[in-house]
């Protein structure tokens, strides 16, 4: 007997992405990702993460790290994004991620 996803509707795909929170996000985030998160949250079941674990490979110091990760989320939502229809989170609070 085949066993049914009961948390996906049939037919739709997943999307899983994440921005690095090393700064402030610019025109390249935007036009490169975040754009397309946009669209993408009407059609697709949506995860995008704040990517903070990958950032401590090319920014180990961690003193503006929590505040960085804050500024990501709210320019995620100023963006378009809707937390209502997306799921909105950091790296390092879902210990599955790195599992992925």
């Amino acid at each position: 007997m085949e066993k049914k996803n009961e948390t996906m509707p049939p037919g739709r795909q997943v999307v899983m992405s994440g921005i690095r929170p090393t700064g402030f996000l610019h025109l390249g985030n935007y036009f490169g990702a975040v754009r397309n998160y946009v669209r993408m949250q009407e059609e697709f079941e949506c995860y995008f993460m704040v990517a903070d674990l990958h950032s401590l490979t090319t920014h180990p110091d961690t003193k503006e790290l929590k505040g960085n990760v804050q500024r990501v989320l709210a320019e995620n939502i100023a963006c378009g994004l809707d937390p209502d229809k997306v799921a909105l989170y950091c790296q390092s609070h879902v210990h599955e991620t790195a599992e992925l």
